[in-house]
């Protein structure tokens, strides 16, 4: 797996192009993970993007299918990368690395996971050590019955704290065959949102 390299800055410099903001795209255990793939290549166009997937999320997730440049994280690469005191950690890396990140689908497991501050996985190590200064969009993805739980309301007034930013699932015909609220908004929604909210770092020049 290739090493990430690169500081997390995205500086822009009077007269000068800016450069493409580093997006970290991660997915999780949700039927949803099928759009993946259209979420990595729609930001592809317009950000350098790096991937993470969970352990669940792989049964959903067609590795071959992401684009030539994405590359695509795992919990196995977090273990395969750490070979002694000194060596880079992976997901202290990412998080550097990252001007932005975005988790799509979220699911309900992950999302009580992050509520609770637990970090058992790569994904979850990321969200942890996250600096709460750089944007976090999650676009959860479950049932309607999980979805109006009790706990979910929670879970979310939980991380809204952390400053993490909801782009809140839709109503259609369920995975599962019923029809209600939870379905993850469209690869194109979530483009949307975290591109207009978008502003690059600045700093005066020093002539």
């Amino acid at each position: 797996m290739s090493k990430v390299e690169g500081s997390s800055e995205n500086i822009v410099q009077d007269g000068a192009l800016p450069v493409k903001p580093r997006i970290l795209l991660a997915a999780t255990g949700s039927v949803a993970t099928i759009k993946f793939e259209s979420l990595c290549r729609s930001f592809s166009e317009w950000a350098e993007v790096r991937a993470v997937a969970t352990k669940s999320s792989l049964y959903f997730l067609d590795k071959a299918s992401l684009p030539r440049d994405v590359i695509l994280y795992t919990d196995d690469d977090e273990w395969s990368s750490w070979k002694k005191i000194g060596d880079e950690v992976l997901h202290i890396e990412l998080r550097k690395w990252a001007d932005i990140m975005v988790i799509a689908p979220l699911s309900a497991n992950t999302l009580a996971k992050i509520a609770g501050g637990l970090c058992d996985n790569l994904l979850t190590c990321i969200v942890r050590a996250w600096d709460y200064s750089k944007p976090l969009y999650v676009a959860p993805a479950m049932n309607t019955f999980m979805w109006q739980n009790p706990f979910t309301k929670h879970h979310l007034e939980a991380i809204s704290e952390l400053g993490i930013v909801l782009i809140p699932p839709i109503t259609k015909r369920l995975a599962c065959g019923d029809y209600g609220n939870g379905a993850m908004a469209e690869p194109s929604m979530i483009y949307n949102t975290v591109r207009l909210s978008y502003k690059p770092s600045t700093v005066n020049g020093s002539g």
